[in-house]
């Protein structure tokens, strides 16, 4: 995302600077491009790289820091007129917080500052009157179907979900799935966390919980249709029976410029979308029986409360486990179900309380294997 973002703002060099860059442990990519844009400053958040990225840029002009601290105070610069948030987990919590609480717009990309906290969040971005500009294309979508819309009731939303790459597998042949299987995703190139909550459907119940509190909707009016094709981005249905969707190429290029320049479209060169060469779209509803991440995310929304953190803990610690080969695919679900019923509602107000929830979820499961599986 970050890189496609670049890449955006190279077509439009004299509209844009980088303040600001920061990556987790990628130290050499950051290096690269700091060297290239020129930021004010930059924070490596894996302190273990911060000399490596210091004395690479000793001889720039640029500011280094570490540590997700430093990126939270860094949103306190004067310079930065808007956030593009990335940061993939619960990890772009603090940061996104800092970002509307110095009345700075924000572009957002990660998902997880919605769902952790997303009643808190929009509270406060309305609170300062701090734009949130959604840039997963499924709430881009959304956004653009709405532009021009005001006043008009929205009747439904529509999401709509790849399926993944093990879409029309049964629950046994996906107790056999491998990791290098699963990160496989037939349409989309993403990182590897987001590509195993896509082969799970987490990714759509996050987006779910995202939009509730995006587009101030109620759960019962958001829908999610598999579109294997992944054309048509997602859709909404207006009160009249009319239904407006947003269609373009798989690429996050596209949501990513629209945020930038919102309420502008301004030309791109990026490649465009032609009818000839998708001539059938399909629908079909989502198997939640064999993928339950879907339906316990809307089990977690409806609870409210903590229970959307506590999902959200509970999947990133199951999903770390598969990807380092501790547990099967299937056990994904089953871990984010026994947290849900482990923790006992109730309803967090400050974003230190969230981040208790999300921490007691990590150390019960994280440290303590896997006996809340059975």
């Amino acid at each position: 995302m970050g890189t496609q973002a670049l890449q955006v703002i190279d077509q439009f060099s004299d509209l844009f600077e980088v303040e600001l860059l920061s990556a987790y442990t990628n130290s050499d990519l950051l290096i690269q491009q700091a060297l290239k844009y020129k930021p004010n400053a930059v924070v490596i958040i894996d302190d273990l790289h911060y000399e490596k990225v210091k004395n690479a840029l000793a001889k720039e002009d640029c500011k280094v820091f570490a540590g997700l601290k430093s990126l939270t105070d860094c949103m306190s610069m004067n310079s930065i007129d808007m956030v593009l948030s990335c940061i993939v987990g619960i990890a772009g919590l603090i940061p996104v917080y800092s970002a509307i609480e110095n009345e700075i717009p924000v572009a957002l990309a990660n998902k997880e500052t919605l769902v952790v906290a997303g009643e808190l969040m929009m509270q406060k971005a309305k609170e300062k009157n701090v734009p949130i500009i959604p840039v997963d294309s499924e709430h881009s979508a959304i956004f653009q179907c709405l532009t021009g819309e005001h006043g008009n009731a929205v009747e439904k939303i529509v999401l709509t979900a790849s399926g993944g790459p093990f879409r029309g597998k049964t629950v046994a042949e996906l107790e056999k799935v491998t990791c290098e299987q699963a990160l496989k995703h037939p349409n989309w190139n993403m990182g590897n966390k987001i590509t195993i909550d896509s082969a799970t459907l987490m990714n759509k119940g996050l987006e779910v919980i995202e939009a509730k509190w995006l587009f101030n909707i109620n759960l019962d009016k958001i829908e999610v249709i598999v579109h294997p094709q992944s054309i048509i981005h997602s859709l909404v249905q207006f009160t009249d029976g009319s239904v407006k969707a947003q269609l373009g190429l798989p690429d996050m290029k596209l949501p990513i410029q629209y945020a930038l320049t919102f309420p502008k479209r301004l030309k791109s060169d990026f490649s465009r979308f032609s009818f000839a060469d998708f001539p059938v779209f399909t629908f079909e509803k989502p198997d939640i029986d064999t993928f339950p991440c879907l339906s316990l995310a809307y089990f977690s929304s409806k609870e409210g409360g903590n229970k959307p953190c506590v999902l959200n803990a509970a999947n990133e610690v199951a999903v770390t486990q598969f990807l380092n080969g501790k547990i099967k695919f299937t056990d994904i679900p089953k871990i984010i179900e026994s947290a849900l019923n482990a923790f006992s509602f109730f309803k967090p107000k400050t974003i230190e309380e969230y981040l208790e929830v999300d921490q007691e979820v990590r150390e019960k499961y994280a440290s303590q294997g896997l006996q809340y599986l059975y």
